[in-house]
């Protein structure tokens, strides 16, 4: 009898919160659109954050809820964004591609190092060491830790240790703006062709002692540009890109090609008035 009654009670307990289980279930419980799961699916499993949610099941919800078009998703193809247009009745909508985009043209040819750095050969451990050696402050540290956090293979560093983004492959993820301990990158629509390559914010002739290609803060730019296009911003040009930018005009007279027009096939491109680059090795403490 002793072992009867307490078996009894645990069974009694035990049925007594089954049901409120069941209860709460039914009360609680929320619909989820079936599609949902059809759509993830559909999608890269990138989980990049370029569409501007947080993940592909984020997304995938917006697309059902028709918060969000196909179109948003930058590292799917063109046949992976139709095909979830057609399943769910919408639009692939339009979006313009957007990259990363550098905001430094300072290589090892073209900038010097004050001081030899030596140990972790990151960016971020560089910087932490009286902001890495580099005679520009603001100037890239050529580690490649943007190179490392880039899942997509879209960045790779040239020869003179400077960062280069592959139009093609990059899906504006962001992963390299938060790595740049100095800042230098940005996401931009990729027809942002005309770009400041530069973040020094001195001013004078005194730049080119440090950078070959940073800028003076001369103004030639901004005097150039129409309607106010570009403004002079603490030493460094500044361009509304809400205005018509399609123009090379303000490259034209910069003396070291700190502003320039950037062009998928041709690559980088200066003013016929900057300064050509010709050294392939290393610039030295020294001599220009």
């Amino acid at each position: 009898m002793t072992i009867i009654v307490p078996i009894a009670a645990l069974g009694i307990l035990s049925l007594v919160l089954a049901g409120l289980i069941v209860i709460a279930n039914r009360k609680l419980y929320v619909y989820e659109d079936p599609r949902i799961d059809q759509v993830e699916e559909m999608l890269p499993h990138a989980n990049c954050g370029a569409c501007g949610f947080p993940g592909c099941r984020p997304f995938a919800e917006a697309l059902v809820s028709g918060k969000a078009l196909p179109g948003k998703c930058s590292v799917s193809n063109d046949a992976g964004r139709l095909a979830i247009a057609n399943f769910l009745s919408v639009s692939v909508g339009a979006e313009e591609k957007r990259v990363a985009r550098l905001a430094c043209g300072g290589g090892k040819n073209v900038s010097i190092n004050k001081a030899k750095y030596t140990g972790m050969e990151t960016c971020q451990a560089a910087s932490l060491i009286s902001g890495g050696g580099k005679g520009c402050f603001w100037g890239c540290l050529g580690y490649g830790d943007c190179k490392v956090v880039c899942d997509f293979d879209a960045i790779r560093m040239n020869e003179f240790s400077l960062p280069e983004v592959d139009v093609d492959k990059c899906t504006a993820c962001g992963d390299c703006v938060e790595a740049c301990p100095k800042g230098l990158f940005s996401l931009h629509p990729i027809s942002h062709r005309l770009w400041v390559a530069c973040k020094s914010l001195e001013a004078g002739d005194h730049v080119l002692d440090v950078c070959d290609v940073g800028c003076t803060a001369c103004g030639k730019c901004a005097m150039d540009a129409d309607n106010n296009l570009i403004t002079m911003v603490k030493n460094l040009p500044v361009i509304d890109y809400n205005k018509n930018h399609h123009t090379q005009v303000p490259i034209q007279r910069c003396p070291t090609g700190a502003i320039v027009w950037l062009d998928d096939q041709s690559g980088v491109q200066r003013g016929k008035e900057s300064k050509k680059i010709i050294r392939k090795g290393d610039r030295h403490l020294g001599y220009s």
